[in-house]
């Protein structure tokens, strides 16, 4: 493991290793606001090279799912500050996600509302306070709300300055708004910010260069999914669509790109699947990848120079002591994923170590 466990340059960040903490949804925030059992969880993971934490709302309005941490009020710039404070401590990097869900908001949930480029429903239903419920119509944004929606990104990317992070990922990916204006399946406007792939990209732009002019030092990181069918996403041309993105992306001063790549089922759900390869070339900075990766497989997409860094999302979940155990090559900790989202301490800080076993 000399590739996976070298250190590696990130901007002005010296990672000791090349594994980083995938983003995860846990659904532990009641009231939306970071807590200490949080900082524990992410505290145990500090030996990743980076930790990108859970996806975090940028606005109110952006609510679809229950207890998912928020960077918009003081409140929770004071909750997480808790939390990065703790990890700098214990040695650790750790970036805050940025995220809008745009069309999947629910107004179940309180001050929420669905907004997208199109007013297209994703087909489905997502859990709400009401139980199960269909996703609703989302309201076309106009001009004036999307350069609402890029200040709130702005604001947040302050918001995690002033909270003590050591950076941010903008998160496009996976059907959330970014990704919906970026996808023709759901982007179906006829004006600047849609038709062409140019036009389609424009919000990504935007947004990306909004976050980057609250930072200096490529601490900005963006997030993609080129295969990704999760949120009813579709595109007629994903590696066309996503290699002007990210060519475009490489022209800025961006601390990585992360690439969820695709899967199964992905592909039983319709999806394209785009190889990293076929799109290595459209962005030479520093590259992260993300999709069901074992020691062996990172190693070799390491070696290979395909990949830069590798993120790891389930192993780490469910082992905080994750690369002791590739070192040692101990077996990893069975998930338990009925405690995957939402709940306390179970299933989430509780997960037994190497150290405690030897105790």
């Amino acid at each position: 493991m000399q590739t996976l466990l070298s250190p590696y340059p990130l901007g002005t960040l010296e990672l000791p290793n090349r594994a980083v903490m995938a983003p995860m949804t846990r659904n532990r925030a009641p009231g939306h606001v970071p807590n200490p059992l949080m900082a524990q969880y992410y505290v145990q993971r500090a030996e990743a090279g980076l930790i990108v934490t859970e996806a975090t709302q940028v606005a109110p309005e952006s609510l679809g799912y229950p207890d998912t941490p928020g960077i918009h009020s003081d409140e929770q710039v004071a909750g997480w500050a808790g939390v990065t404070r703790a990890v700098h401590e214990s040695g650790g990097r750790i970036f805050l996600q940025l995220w809008h869900v745009g069309r999947i908001a629910h107004p179940a949930f309180a001050g929420a509302e669905a907004l997208a480029p199109s007013a297209i429903a994703a087909q489905g239903q997502t859990y709400t306070p009401e139980g199960m419920q269909p996703f609703v119509v989302p309201r076309e944004l106009d001009a004036a709300g999307i350069a609402r929606i890029v200040e709130a990104y702005r604001v947040g990317a302050r918001n995690a300055r002033a909270a003590g992070f050591d950076g941010v990922e903008i998160h496009g990916a996976n059907g959330y708004l970014i990704d919906q204006f970026l996808r023709d399946g759901t982007n179906r406007r006829k004006d600047a910010w849609g038709g062409s792939v140019e036009k389609r990209a424009r919000f990504l732009l935007e947004v990306t260069r909004a976050v980057v002019g609250e930072w200096d030092d490529k601490r900005v990181g963006v997030r993609l999914s080129p295969s990704g069918t999760f949120n009813d996403m579709r595109d007629s041309d994903p590696l066309a669509t996503f290699g002007h993105a990210l060519r475009e992306l490489a022209k800025l001063p961006l601390a990585y790109v992360h690439l969820v790549e695709g899967t199964a089922a992905d592909e039983r759900h319709g999806g394209t699947i785009v190889p990293t390869a076929a799109l290595r070339p459209s962005y030479p900075g520093t590259l992260i990848v993300n999709g069901g990766y074992d020691v062996q497989r990172a190693e070799r997409v390491l070696a290979a120079g395909e990949a830069d860094l590798v993120a790891f999302g389930v192993p780490y979940l469910a082992n905080p002591d994750l690369l002791e155990r590739f070192r040692s090559g101990a077996a990893l900790n069975e998930p338990d994923t009925a405690t995957f989202y939402g709940g306390g301490e179970h299933g989430y800080v509780d997960y037994p170590t190497l150290a405690a076993a030897r105790s």
